[in-house]
């Protein structure tokens, strides 16, 4: 039995309908499915144009507004509590809730209702299918953080279970603890390697150093997905040696899910089964094939929370064969981070200072942008944009986050400014590392 399926179902989301309808998509011909994406854009738009009282005011007065009239949506848009941002009918305990990694500087809580998150898993299990791979039942490695709160944690682990996932937490990743996580590979018949690309790489590095390939270690492996973090050629071509298996780079955004999907050549196919990405330049234009634009995605059927051309703040190039209907990235910027090295020879990835906001930035925080930057081995700075100070209590609480994830011992500075330095992408870098 699945039960990772079963599980999903169990908890309202219809699983069996959502890879029905994904089944009768992908037979459509060219032609058939631009009208059917032509008919879903009207839709989304309708739907919230009617029915959510905050996109109509993002919208204005404009009753009837052409699809390039429609305003661009960012992530500062969407920091009012989620309450006030679901279409009516919906209420917060009715919709799945998940919060943003913030690695745009802007986190904050969405939500998608129930048959919106089946397509979305539909999705996922439909190409780790077309490898081989079977989620619920392939051993999964998974490099990935988990909350260390009693309830998140536990929380995490029942899904690892239900999911057939075997998580090596990511917040520690030196030497003696990627020798333990070798050492469970020549034990456990994994069939797939799946979590955060710098974690990944830096298991790699040390598979390689000891000059081995983790296919012979782990016979049963058939392939390694990486995601949430840029994967550059050098490091995949590391992958390939050290694992001896296929490397796969997905490309998402957990308010969205899979945005686009790269195979063994490295072009990223993008999943417009549920979804709509435009290449926009700075006036909102559509950029030719092979441009450099900012990604703009809609959400085809998130009918309880609005995510329409909203940009998610990363910048792609069309490939030369692009087109409408089956859209092709050749080259994509996303999201990096660095490594934080501690005195005491702990070495964990940026993405750790994912699971510090995470813990301890909600909906009442005066905090609305961040970075943490390293500037020696054992001090950090928390440099933020805010409605106030933090008070005493609150900066408490952030030192304790960062000790429960990244070790005891660090020092702790923290900034308040009116704006934070961004790239000329206008993203921000969770995580700096300065000395």
């Amino acid at each position: 039995m699945n039960w990772f399926n079963w599980s999903l179902e169990r908890q309202g989301y219809p699983l069996k309908q959502a890879e029905k309808d994904l089944a009768h998509l992908s037979g459509m011909d060219a032609e058939a499915f631009v009208v059917y994406q032509r008919r879903a854009k009207q839709d989304i738009v309708a739907h919230h144009l009617q029915h959510t009282p905050y996109y109509q005011k993002i919208v204005g007065t404009n009753p009837n507004p052409a699809w390039d009239e429609l305003p661009i949506m960012t992530k500062a848009d969407l920091q009012a509590p989620l309450k006030d941002r679901l279409s009516q009918h919906f209420t917060p305990s009715r919709v799945h809730q998940h919060k943003t990694s913030g690695s745009s500087g802007h986190p904050f809580v969405f939500g998608k209702d129930r048959y919106c998150h089946a397509r979305s898993w539909a999705l996922i299990k439909r190409l780790y299918l077309d490898h081989d791979l079977r989620i619920g039942q392939d051993l999964e490695a998974r490099f990935y953080g988990i909350p260390l709160g009693s309830i998140g944690y536990y929380k995490e682990r029942l899904k690892d279970a239900l999911a057939a996932r075997y998580r090596f937490v990511i917040f520690d990743l030196s030497d003696q603890r990627l020798e333990q996580i070798l050492h469970a590979f020549s034990k456990k018949p994994f069939v797939f390697i799946n979590g955060y690309t710098s974690s990944i790489v830096r298991f790699a590095q040390y598979v390689h150093d000891r000059k081995l390939i983790l296919k012979n270690v782990c016979p049963s492996l058939k392939a390694c997905i990486v995601t949430s973090e840029m994967l550059f050629d050098q490091d995949k071509d590391l992958l390939a040696v050290a694992f001896g298996v296929p490397i796969l780079n997905e490309y998402g955004a957990s308010e969205l899910g899979v945005i686009a999907f790269a195979h063994q050549q490295g072009r990223f196919e993008v999943q417009q089964h549920n979804l709509f990405l435009e290449l926009l330049d700075d006036d909102h234009k559509p950029v030719p094939n092979g441009v450099q634009g900012r990604i703009v995605v809609t959400d085809l059927y998130n009918k309880a929370h609005p995510l329409i051309r909203y940009d998610i703040g990363d910048l792609a190039i069309a490939h030369a064969d692009s087109t409408p209907e089956r859209p092709v990235i050749s080259k994509l910027v996303g999201r990096t981070n660095d490594m934080a090295r501690l005195a005491d020879g702990k070495v964990i990835p940026g993405l750790t200072f994912y699971y510090v906001t995470k813990a301890v930035i909600d909906q009442q925080s005066p905090v609305k942008e961040f970075v943490v930057e390293q500037n020696d081995y054992d001090r950090f700075t928390i440099v933020y944009v805010g409605e106030r100070p933090l008070n005493h209590l609150e900066e408490l609480t952030i030192k304790k986050a960062m000790e429960r994830y990244a070790g005891a011992g660090l020092v702790l500075d923290f900034q308040r400014c009116n704006v934070l330095d961004r790239s000329r992408r206008g993203k921000l870098k969770q995580f700096i590392l300065k000395f």
